[in-house]
């Protein structure tokens, strides 16, 4: 017969426990170690990326805005209309050739044909009344000359008669009361005399002065005449000037006000460009710093002759003198790209412009390994930055290579694989 031994199950039990425990313990040991174990770090296809290296040496400061040709400032011909009209043809469209007698639109005013006729007519009355006073002022002039004319001859018979009167008193023929009477009347006669003489003096000055204010009236009226005759010649718009016609804001049967723009005229050959400089870029930009303007069929030397001084939507306006040759094609309101030379800096730092790298910050690039298979995060301070260029103060090395395409998607991890 069996003898039971319970010793035995005991035994069993406990080797049982045991493996157990250390079946456990394995497990516990191996989840620790793996949830210890660093993530693999993830693959960047390297034809995605684009990268540069570090290098010492001089770096070219300069800022680009996008921007538009226009005509320089004094050469642009506006035309504004000088009286109420309304437009009753076009001859002209914009953009045509145009030279400073021609006729780009005709107008109509009939108030400005009366006033232009009556103003005639005041001009011929004026004259009539300018000359029917003068045959009346020389009509009394004369008459007064006549009065003065006999007062002389009367004046010249009394001198001549006391003459004689005092010859024959001191031959005793006559008495003395005789002589005193005839030299006393050729007194009065030279005081009558002198008097008449003041007066056609006087007399001359005063037709002179009133023949003068009816000149000046007949001077208005044939001045306002001229202008009237003016205006109705202006109701047929000409350029004035030679250039191209790049506006004409008007229809048939408009009818414009005084002031009002009729057209606008450039030259073309007088161009300068007008760029669009974001604010945080234009607060180094200076009158008189080179600058180049590409037209996209050519670019232009140029320098910078005006910084708007107010912001615009984000954006400073500079103005761009041309210095150089327009290619052909170049008219005005034609887009085009502008860089401007600050400043250049000599022995520093620099690489290309990352994709969201700021100047005077901290940035977060990935510095290529040695063997370029992988990158690591670093941190970099950046000092002044240009257009595709930027300074590096500490962070990376001279022969250092960078990733500058945009990174931001492995922004949770320090360190990416190439393949």
């Amino acid at each position: 017969m069996d003898i039971a031994r319970p010793e035995l199950k005991r035994q069993k039990r406990r080797r049982q426990i045991l493996w157990a425990s250390v079946a456990v313990a394995v497990l516990i040991g191996v989840t620790v170690g793996i949830s210890r174990l660093k993530p693999a770090s993830p693959t960047v296809d390297r034809s995605t990326i684009w990268t540069d290296t570090v290098k010492r040496g001089s770096m070219l400061r300069q800022v680009r805005g996008l921007g538009t040709l226009i005509p320089s400032h004094e050469d642009v011909r506006q035309i504004p209309a000088e009286t109420e009209a309304t437009v009753i043809r076009i001859v002209k469209l914009p953009g045509s050739l145009v030279e400073p007698d021609t006729v780009l639109v005709e107008m109509s005013n009939p108030q400005l044909e009366q006033e232009a006729l009556d103003a005639q007519l005041q001009v011929k009355a004026a004259e009539a009344e300018y000359q029917s006073l003068k045959v009346k002022l020389d009509s009394d002039l004369m008459t007064q000359k006549a009065g003065a004319a006999t007062v002389n001859a009367d004046y010249a018979e009394a001198q001549r008669q006391a003459q004689t009167d005092k010859a024959l008193y001191d031959l005793g023929v006559i008495s003395g009361l005789a002589a005193k009477a005839s030299a006393g009347k050729a007194q009065e006669l030279v005081t009558r005399n002198d008097i008449e003489d003041q007066r056609l003096q006087i007399n001359q000055k005063a037709i002179a002065s009133q023949l003068a204010v009816q000149q000046a009236k007949v001077e208005q009226m044939r001045a306002l005449a001229d202008l009237k005759q003016k205006q109705m010649q202006r109701l047929k718009v000409q350029a004035g000037v030679a250039g191209v016609l790049v506006d004409l804001p008007l229809q048939v049967g408009q009818h414009v006000l005084p002031g009002a723009e009729l057209a606008r005229i450039v030259q073309p050959n007088h161009l300068m460009a007008e760029l669009k400089i974001p604010e945080t870029q234009a607060r180094d930009v200076q009158i008189g710093e080179p600058a180049s303007v590409d037209t996209h069929n050519g670019v232009i030397p140029g320098e910078v002759s005006r910084v708007d001084p107010g912001v615009q939507n984000g954006t400073v306006t500079v103005d761009v003198k041309l210095t150089g040759e327009l290619p052909k094609g170049a008219r005005p309101d034609l887009s085009v790209d502008g860089t401007i030379d600050l400043e250049r800096l000599e022995n520093v730092l620099y690489v290309g412009r990352p994709a969201f790298g700021q100047e005077t910050s901290t940035v977060s690039m990935f510095k290529l390994d040695p063997d370029g298979k992988a990158a690591t995060r670093v941190q970099v301070k950046t000092g002044r930055a240009s257009v595709n260029l930027i300074q590096i103060n500490s962070g990376l090395r001279q022969g250092d290579t960078v990733i500058l395409s945009d990174m931001s998607r492995w922004d949770n991890t320090d360190r990416v694989r190439l393949e």
